[in-house]
């Protein structure tokens, strides 16, 4: 049996040629030839079986034969707000296991203890592209701009907010529970902060936009851990 070899492939249905880096790995490493199947994945919720029509040293053309609608496996959009580590292999490493997880949008927040002032998005969204090849994912996760904690916060949002925190002064409640108790079709947007925290003055301001403290466990994680924790819940929580 053969492999099933997956391409993302933007708008898919209205082209005839893989875009030039998924063309150069189907015909440089994969060595495809005409006649040979491919899938692609649009990212925006549909898989087409097609074949390998014509190949050069940097072009793969391909024909059409069926679309596959996918249908998401969990309700209303999940988003994941956080602030990156210095370490960037630890932020790739997160935007990979939630692509595979599940999630919508991946947004990168400047706040006041952040470690790392700026991020490199295209590298991320590269990493997520190849996860959801790997996780045979229909649906490619939005990856944003950094952006000030403030600018964040502060931008209507529809469906539920929650800021992850380790202040004792300010209650928590236990975020699986609170998704298992509210409408599991509403989107869902998570704060997480740098490996200092937000400070209390972020944690604030962002209960006066609407955000709910929250606790994801007794155990003090790292950044990238507690994103990928709270992905899972959301997922989990949300599942059809």
């Amino acid at each position: 049996m053969k492999e099933e070899r997956y391409f993302y492939v933007p708008d898919a249905a209205h082209r005839d040629e893989l875009p030039a880096d998924e063309a150069v790995h189907a015909v440089r490493v994969l060595r495809l030839q005409p006649g040979d199947g491919i899938y692609l994945i649009d990212g925006a919720g549909t898989f087409y079986r097609g074949e390998v029509t014509l190949t050069t040293g940097k072009k793969c053309m391909y024909r059409l034969q069926e679309a596959l609608p996918q249908e998401k496996t969990w309700h209303g959009n999940i988003h994941l707000a956080l602030a990156p580590t210095k370490m960037m292999d630890r932020v790739e490493w997160l935007a990979e296991k939630a692509t595979e997880i599940g999630f919508d949008q991946l947004s990168f927040l400047n706040c006041r203890f952040s470690e790392r002032k700026e991020i490199k998005s295209q590298r991320i969204e590269k990493i997520v592209v190849s996860a959801m090849k790997q996780s045979r994912k229909g649906w490619l996760p939005k990856v944003n701009a950094m952006q000030s904690f403030k600018d964040f916060v502060s931008t209507d949002r529809h469906g539920l907010k929650f800021i992850a925190h380790c202040y004792e002064e300010i209650p928590t409640i236990d975020f699986f529970t609170q998704l298992t108790v509210e409408n599991h079709k509403e989107d869902v947007t998570i704060l997480i902060g740098p490996e200092g925290d937000f400070s209390i003055d972020e944690v604030n301001f962002a209960m006066l936009h609407g955000f709910v403290p929250i606790s994801l466990g007794n155990s003090r994680l790292r950044t990238e851990t507690a994103g990928l924790m709270a992905v899972a819940m959301a997922q989990i929580a949300k599942r059809k």
